[in-house]
């Protein structure tokens, strides 16, 4: 975890900047050339093979090392983190939409649903590929301009929220409070109300 903060956070600037170079090179290839994966790693395996085997028989005449290749190139740990990883944040994810649409909270339920057609329309105005590498963009970028112009970024959310709070509380005025709620909802809404009559009953008695 710190070593990636480290990287996004651009306190690591080659390696953020060649993570950053290799996603922009790939997408140009990718997208812009409009070069095939397939094709792409047929190319890159033939040049390698082609270096290694001249490496390899003029080693012999020129006191060159031959060439070698680790020979684990990823870790089984690594690889196990990387997918358990993964799996937690998916299993989240999805325990979270559950928890939302089952109507717990119909502001969160709103947004949540109204973000998801956000991103359906945002993702039909790009490729996968395309909008891989503007994840990988915003990731490399966002939150080290966030930690440079921190004091700025947090007084336009600040009013931002304010703005957003104050529309949602006039639409839950006016909307959300004649929706009907479940068998659950009456019951506290009941009780609120039997409470407050106990409570003016008893404030005239005294």
């Amino acid at each position: 975890g710190r070593e990636a903060a480290d990287i996004i956070l651009w306190r690591r600037p080659k390696v953020s900047a060649s993570i950053l170079g290799a996603a922009t090179a790939a997408w140009a290839l990718f997208e812009v050339a409009e070069y095939h994966f397939l094709t792409l790693a047929c190319y890159a395996a033939m040049i390698a093979m082609l270096t290694f085997f001249i490496w390899t028989n003029a080693s012999a005449f020129m006191n060159l090392p031959v060439p070698r290749i680790p020979e684990t190139i990823l870790s089984e740990r690594t690889a196990k983190q990387v997918i358990l990883g993964l799996h937690r944040r998916l299993t989240w994810f999805v325990h979270r939409l559950y928890a939302i649409a089952c109507g717990e909270d119909i502001k969160k339920f709103i947004m949540t649903v109204v973000s998801l057609y956000i991103a359906s329309v945002v993702a039909t105005c790009f490729s996968s590929l395309t909008l891989l590498y503007l994840v990988v963009l915003c990731t490399m970028t966002v939150p080290a301009l966030y930690e440079r112009y921190e004091h700025e970024v947090d007084h336009l959310v600040a009013t931002g929220a304010r703005d957003v709070r104050t529309h949602f509380a006039k639409m839950d005025s006016g909307v959300l409070r004649k929706i009907p709620r479940g068998k659950g909802a009456t019951t506290a809404a009941h009780g609120t109300t039997a409470n407050n009559v106990h409570g003016w009953h008893r404030s005239h008695v005294n």
